[in-house]
């Protein structure tokens, strides 16, 4: 087995090899109005129920959205919207319709008022489930309650951020079926 030598690292570029979660597309809807922001700190926290946890910053237009409804769609896009998906997160949608500019189909969530966004290929509907770290920390905590994955492709190509600008695409699936053990995790 190969070691590393390793060296002293910055703490504020640890993101790089932490963030592995592919960036989501987060859809939402409030008064009327809908958005989409960009978002690439994101974690799953339980299997059942199906609990996510999302940071989103003050600052960010969807903030208000989404802690006002309690609702959002968490959508997976592929590597193909690579620049769709750089264009939202450095537009704000108090200036701009982000279906409308960058040519995106709002989908008919059934479980949400917030749109799935029909060119993802997962659409994940979720509901506010704790919101006592969004104040201090920013931290959603989302219970999903409708799920909407396309078939195909059955391993997709999603897009993972690596900080300052730098992006990954996931790579071939491996399998370990018959050794795996979920409860060394």
């Amino acid at each position: 087995m190969k070691r590393h030598a390793k060296r002293d690292y910055p703490l504020m570029d640890i993101r790089r090899h932490l963030e592995t979660g592919p960036i989501v597309l987060v859809s939402s809807a409030w008064r009327g109005k809908t958005n989409i922001m960009t978002m690439g700190w994101h974690m799953m926290l339980q299997f059942t129920p199906a609990l996510f946890g999302g940071y989103i910053w003050t600052g960010n237009h969807s903030y208000e959205m989404i802690r006002q409804s309690r609702q959002c769609v968490i959508n997976v896009p592929t590597v193909d919207l690579i620049d769709t998906i750089v264009a939202i997160g450095n537009s704000s949608g108090s200036e701009i319709d982000k279906f409308k500019e960058f040519d995106l189909s709002a989908g008919q969530a059934e479980r949400v008022k917030a749109p799935l966004i029909d060119e993802c290929y997962a659409s994940f509907e979720c509901e506010l489930a704790d919101d006592t770290l969004v104040p201090d920390k920013g931290l959603f905590i989302w219970q999903v309650v409708k799920a909407h994955v396309a078939p195909s492709p059955k391993n997709p190509k999603t897009v993972h951020y690596r900080g300052d600008g730098e992006f990954m695409v996931a790579g071939p699936s491996l399998s370990r079926r018959g050794s795996f053990k979920p409860e060394m995790l």
